[in-house]
């Protein structure tokens, strides 16, 4: 063949995303042979059994078939589900087969905007807004435009993402590592910050940004504001942009605990000199529409000619996927008091969130109840990452591929997101249907006793 490996990118082959990677694809196969597999490697809340959300999909129904609208199954649909809707073809008279602007929708623009101005107080420019597919794809675009070469580096959380470290890598750019402390419940601390910027600035490194992630993936930690106040004084001081990861801001499980958003402390502050990028997605939260691929990008402290290349970027890309837009939509403005879809929509809302923190609590104690499993408490976002004990000159790696093949259940080596030197980890969902997850648990108690009793432990 004319084409080989060597001829393909070294930043693509250098580039790893571990939870699509070959455990997973193991499983793939493995599901293929007829083995029942249990995927908890990926935050994919519907493909788990989480049901959307009814509202969502009878708006997209009616913007996407609008025959609907004039015929008698018009009935079926509640009246502000045909409102929406019908707003939603008004504004995109083309319908949602036709590009967008390359922003997004304005309509939805100004929604984002009047939804973080209900949820902090502050006043937001629908112009600073990007509709994004999913909020990947605005992490990605910040990175492109901050990134130049194997000099510019970027911070970010260890464990983390795997998102950063790829899209930074295929960038050739420099990912510069802060550790969380996982004895402290994976907090953050001015001191971790302060060493790692140091390391990588005598290494020639010229930092460009810090991100984080807010409540946090794989931990599941929920920044209080006094931590968000001291990353902002951080990146203040260092002359960094932010990159505030926020998709999961909904999913806080703890009554002590409460979601501070960055955008709320950066006003608040009265800082103006710190440009803040904010993602939101409708991947995660309550509504699981991970397939739609929704989302925005924030810009905040961003210079006009800045957004003009932000812009450009998404120009490139033409626009966001119409129909993630409209769930993006929905998300910033759905149903409220009074509205006929209200009830249905508050009680689905609610019956998902008091799930997820009921399945957190009990994969919590279940994996405590393990020895040799030791995990942290779960007060956020939709994930465990356990640490384990393992038999010398084993891997978490190879622990994680044994775990598939005998049990069926699919996680993701603590490597491939980034953990202490000395240890090892798992991420796993927190996604499995309740009643799943004392099989799971029991399995993985099982599977670990003998794992490490074969391998010396």
């Amino acid at each position: 063949m004319s084409l080989t490996l060597d001829d393909v990118s070294h930043a693509v082959r250098e580039t790893q995303y571990a939870v699509r990677g070959a455990i997973v694809a193991r499983a793939a196969e493995l599901e293929r042979q007829g083995r029942p597999i249990i995927y908890c490697n990926i935050g994919n809340p519907q493909s788990l059994g989480q049901k959307p959300l009814t509202f969502v999909r009878q708006v997209l129904a009616l913007a996407e078939y609008p025959e609907l609208l004039d015929g008698p199954a018009a009935a079926a649909f509640p009246e502000d589900a045909r409102a929406a809707a019908l707003l939603a073809l008004r504004k995109s008279p083309h319908g949602l087969g036709a590009y967008t602007e390359s922003k997004g929708y304005l309509f939805v623009r100004q929604a984002v905007a009047d939804f973080i101005h209900q949820r902090d107080g502050i006043s937001t420019d629908p112009e600073h807004v990007f509709l994004t597919d999913g909020a990947s794809k605005g992490v990605q675009s910040v990175l492109r435009l901050l990134v130049d070469g194997p000099k510019d580096g970027v911070m970010i959380p260890i464990p983390q993402y795997p998102l950063y470290s790829a899209s930074i890598t295929l960038l050739g750019g420099t990912q510069v590592s802060y550790f969380l402390d996982e004895k402290k419940d994976w907090s953050l601390s001015r001191a971790a910050l302060e060493s790692a910027h140091a390391e990588a600035v005598s290494r020639g490194i010229r930092v460009r940004a810090i991100a984080v992630i807010n409540p946090g993936n794989p931990t599941g930690a929920v920044l209080d504001a006094g931590n968000v106040e001291m990353m902002l004084d951080f990146a203040r001081r260092h002359s960094l942009s932010v990159l505030a990861d926020e998709v999961y801001q909904e999913n806080v499980y703890r009554p002590e605990d409460r979601f501070v958003s960055f955008a709320s402390v950066l006003v608040r502050l009265g800082i103006t000199d710190v440009p803040l990028w904010s993602f939101h997605s409708v991947s995660k939260g309550f509504m699981g529409e991970c397939g739609h691929r929704g989302g925005y990008l924030e810009c905040r402290n961003v210079p006009a000619d800045v957004m003009g290349e932000v812009e450009k970027l998404q120009s490139v890309a033409l626009c966001a996927n119409s129909a993630g837009q409209l769930v993006t939509w929905i998300m910033v403005r759905p149903p409220r008091a009074g509205d006929p879809s209200f009830a249905l929509f508050d009680r689905e809302r609610r019956e998902v969130l008091d799930s997820l923190r009921r399945r957190a609590a009990l994969l919590e104690k279940g994996l405590n109840g393990i020895p040799g499993i030791q995990c942290n408490a779960l007060t956020g976002a939709m994930y465990a990452f356990p640490r384990i004990t393992l038999p010398p000159g084993t891997t978490d790696a190879q622990y994680c591929l044994a775990l598939l093949e005998e049990t069926g259940i699919c996680v993701v080596p603590g490597s491939g997101f980034g953990q202490l030197p000395g240890t090892w980890h798992f991420r796993t969902t927190i996604l499995p249907p309740e009643a799943e997850i004392a099989t799971v648990v029991r399995k993985l108690a099982e599977f670990h006793a003998a794992f490490t009793r074969k391998r010396g432990g």
